[in-house]
């Protein structure tokens, strides 16, 4: 199965439609046919399904799909690193983050060292602790940003310099929004937004046994979806300090939660990962950087 092919067949895949994928890939349409039915051939499954004017994926053809993704991103991050090996001047990053106020740290640190290497290009891809470690563990990425504390088995790790607060944002006309902190009481009752890593681990530790008594209405992966429900008034988000805009013109305000509740944040590598140049660079601009007052960061 040549890398090629697998590109042919996500182009397809992408348009549903022959002609434009042809065109896109600057090959005839008779040549990607013939590819495309080899590349079915060799696996013994049906792809595609044919229509008259469109393409569809068939179950196989969604597999492969997923499976190809990670393969043609692994090939091309393998080419970047080894392109960059003597690249004194920039080279490929490839980072996953977490959501979190923190992240302006690291981005301070990238800031810092593209002016040393002016040449350097990052790539950002966003998401909870399941969806970066799994591109992490696969290779895909130089270093995760994790809310939760890493497996000291399989990562090695660098703590932020702060951690995130918990609180609730809501409508500033709600009677709960006059008060400075929010308890568990507070929200019995109310329709609760907030990410379903946070609502089973940092949400569930601090309500403990009164978990069950909560209303959890939605789950976002971004806690700025989440505040447009907010503001439609179909309930309330339990997200971290600084992530929503709660400022007076934005209708929405921000109360911490009682008892403090905290996330600390890790940016993570795998043990015995071979770094390229940039990304040794990059993890001694975060060391230095992070020993720093946070305030100074």
């Amino acid at each position: 199965m040549e890398l090629r092919t697998l590109r042919y067949f996500l182009a397809v895949a992408r348009e549903e439609n022959m002609t434009r994928a042809a065109s896109i890939l600057h090959v005839t349409q008779p040549t990607l046919s013939k590819a495309l039915r080899a590349l079915e051939d060799e696996l013994g499954k049906k792809l595609f399904e044919r229509h008259s004017f469109s393409i569809s994926l068939t179950d196989e053809g969604v597999l492969l799909r997923n499976r190809a993704e990670d393969l043609l991103a692994m090939a091309d991050k393998i080419e970047a690193e080894f392109l960059s090996l003597h690249d004194i001047s920039g080279g490929e990053l490839y980072l996953g983050l977490a959501e979190s106020y923190q992240i302006r740290y690291l981005a301070r640190c990238i800031k810092e060292l593209k002016t040393a290497y002016p040449y350097l290009r990052y790539h950002i891809t966003s998401g909870d602790t399941e969806q970066v470690t799994e591109r992490l563990d696969k290779g895909l990425l130089d270093f995760t940003v994790l809310c939760d504390t890493p497996d000291i088995r399989k990562y090695n790790y660098i703590q932020f310099p702060e951690a995130d607060v918990w609180g609730l944002v809501m409508p500033e006309d709600m009677k709960l929004a006059k008060k400075e902190y929010i308890t568990v009481d507070d929200l019995i009752g109310l329709p609760l937004f907030t990410s379903e890593q946070g609502w089973k681990n940092d949400i569930g530790r601090w309500c403990g046994e009164r978990l069950g008594e909560l209303s959890l209405e939605g789950s976002f992966r971004l806690a700025y979806n989440g505040s447009l429900f907010v503001k439609e008034g179909l309930g309330c988000l339990l997200t971290l300090k600084n992530l929503i805009n709660t400022s007076l013109e934005s209708g929405l305000v921000f109360r911490p939660l009682l008892p403090k509740l905290e996330t600390k944040l890790f940016l993570i590598w795998n043990k015995f990962q071979a770094f390229t140049p940039i990304a040794e660079r990059f993890l001694s601009q975060v060391n230095r950087s992070f020993t720093k007052n946070p305030n100074n960061v």
